[in-house]
């Protein structure tokens, strides 16, 4: 059996879609006769504090699903501040740094991007060994601290960020994209670099729809996610127009805009917004069984970032509000998987509402079961790993 290291900053017991990916991915190889070891920090994500079975540990080994993941120490971190999220991610980069140097590794390993300098290290080290370099990109950073402004353009940061990226790009065997703007990033740095489309794929396995319509009830549109500065969630609290409207608003989920949403909706005169905190992924499938509308906001549209809820809601049946712009956008329109409204356009989304307002339940109902029949069709996780498998990626 051929082995294989995943490297990863985020794994389950943490939430949200990077721990996810990361757990699919290793499940998925492990189903095609891999023997997958996951390197992570300690289980801290998305709190920014030790998991408590983690506490006062400075490294675990656990066998998960039949996964071997060896947890290595972190100093945890959610703050704003990004000196303080730099340290956070060196401080695991330095414990990445030695067990790399003083470890034997598989020949092949796979690389998660972001973080830049948690990469950065591992291929670093791993070049030097002559290992087969995966390099799995989710996001294109710097590209994306940019839009989001978390990095200043022409900074000494963006400046160094922009040296690590091309480091990784470079001395990759070959690069994993998550989406179609990524590849065509990195080749316009590596025009010969070898990349392959590798999307955010879930793996249910559902083969019949098992979402309920209650008809007699209002449209419960529903957000489940990290609550972060890219999503925007709060700003979608307050923006949002649901006076008179058949229409009521779920929230689930945790992260840095979690006390200003509890605050909002607990004193807001808005009757029609819920939230619901964090919930774990079975109990919410569960929980959402009886909704009917999944929306998808981004606070700005990312260049490369393809959000993982349009495959994962789209594998249920759930139509989606999409407001994130992008490639995500294309997806949605080109298996029309519900509404699109261009990014932060607010104007437009409660125009929009309006609409879905005065929908019978039974429309919705027939587009549920019709989003469920395409993503069956086209997100389908095994072939596309089975196609990488041919193909020589792992």
């Amino acid at each position: 059996m051929e082995e294989i290291l995943i490297i990863s900053n985020y794994y389950p017991p943490e939430k949200g879609a990077a721990a996810n990916r990361i757990e699919q991915l290793a499940l998925k190889l492990d189903q095609n006769k891999y023997m997958v070891t996951v390197i992570c920090p300690l289980g801290n994500y998305p709190k920014g504090e030790l998991f408590p079975e983690y506490k006062g540990k400075f490294s675990v080994n656990e066998k998960l699903q039949n996964i071997n993941v060896k947890r290595l120490w972190i100093y945890p971190s959610v703050s704003k501040n990004i000196l303080i999220r730099i340290l956070s991610v060196l401080s695991f980069s330095s414990c990445l740094f030695f067990y790399l140097l003083f470890n034997k590794t598989p020949k092949k390993v796979v690389v998660q991007s972001p973080p830049l300098l948690l990469s950065f290290i591992a291929v670093l080290v791993l070049s030097q060994k002559n290992k087969k370099i995966i390099l799995n990109i989710s996001d294109l950073w710097p590209l994306a601290a940019i839009e989001l402004k978390a990095l200043k353009k022409e900074s000494f940061s963006h400046k160094f960020s922009l040296f690590l990226e091309r480091f990784i790009y470079k001395k990759s065997t070959l690069i994993l994209g998550q989406s179609n703007e990524i590849i065509t990033h990195v080749r316009s740095l590596f025009p010969d670099k070898e990349c392959f489309l590798y999307r955010n794929f879930p793996d249910h396995k559902i083969s019949e729809i098992e979402l309920t319509t209650k008809h007699r009830e209002p449209i419960k549109i529903f957000y489940a996610g990290l609550l972060g500065i890219a999503q925007g969630v709060f700003e979608l609290c307050q923006k949002i127009d649901l006076n008179g409207l058949n229409i009521e608003l779920h929230l689930f989920g945790d992260g840095a805009e979690k006390s200003q949403i509890e605050s909002f909706v607990s004193s807001s005169k808005n009757a029609q917004i819920y939230f619901h905190g964090m919930l774990d992924r079975k109990e919410l499938h569960t929980r959402l069984q009886s909704f009917d509308i999944a929306i998808i906001p981004l606070k700005t549209r990312i260049y490369g970032s393809v959000p993982s809820k349009i495959f994962e809601y789209g594998a249920m049946g759930f139509p989606m509000l999409y407001f994130g712009g992008g490639e995500g956008e294309t997806i949605v329109n080109n298996n029309n998987l519900g509404w699109v409204v261009p990014v932060e356009n607010y104007g437009a989304l409660n125009q929009l509402l309006q609409v879905i307002s005065t929908m019978p339940k039974s429309e919705l109902e027939v587009m549920k079961k019709q989003i469920f029949t395409r993503a069956q069709k086209e997100f389908d996780l095994d072939f596309q790993i089975k196609s990488l498998i041919a193909k020589g990626v792992f």
